[in-house]
């Protein structure tokens, strides 16, 4: 799994949690939830509000998030287990994603849930 820090241009967050191999659009994303366009949130805020240093970024750190500026985007829900880091990037837990709902609702958030299918970023193009 893969988790996105994002910064919308009105200055509110977001973290947005999808397969570690799904390349999104952002300006797309953006439009489907909808939300200002996006940027990746920085290193001070992802630490001021979630609590985690860059490489670390997790759904689990929404707890810490005790002001809730933070909106989570979870679009993995069909996947179950899931995987992420508890809060520190050396290490890997499990969890259903019913209990991860579960575990957003208890941190106080509500979160978005969109389907990312068109979302997809340009792919990569190989150097020659």
């Amino acid at each position: 799994m893969q988790s996105l820090f994002l910064k919308d241009k009105k200055g509110g967050f977001w973290l947005a949690v999808m397969l570690e191999e799904r390349r999104i659009d952002l300006k797309k994303l953006a439009a489907r939830l909808p939300a200002p366009r996006f940027s990746f949130g920085g290193a001070a805020d992802l630490h001021r509000l979630l609590g985690v240093r860059p490489g670390s970024v997790t759904p689990f750190a929404l707890v810490n998030d005790v002001g809730h500026l933070v909106t989570p985007v979870p679009a993995m829900l069909e996947h179950d287990p899931l995987n992420y880091h508890p809060l520190v990037n050396d290490r890997t837990t499990a969890i259903s994603s019913a209990d991860l709902l579960r575990l957003i609702a208890a941190s106080g958030h509500v979160p978005r849930i969109v389907d990312l299918a068109g979302l997809e970023g340009e792919p990569d193009i190989p150097e020659s």
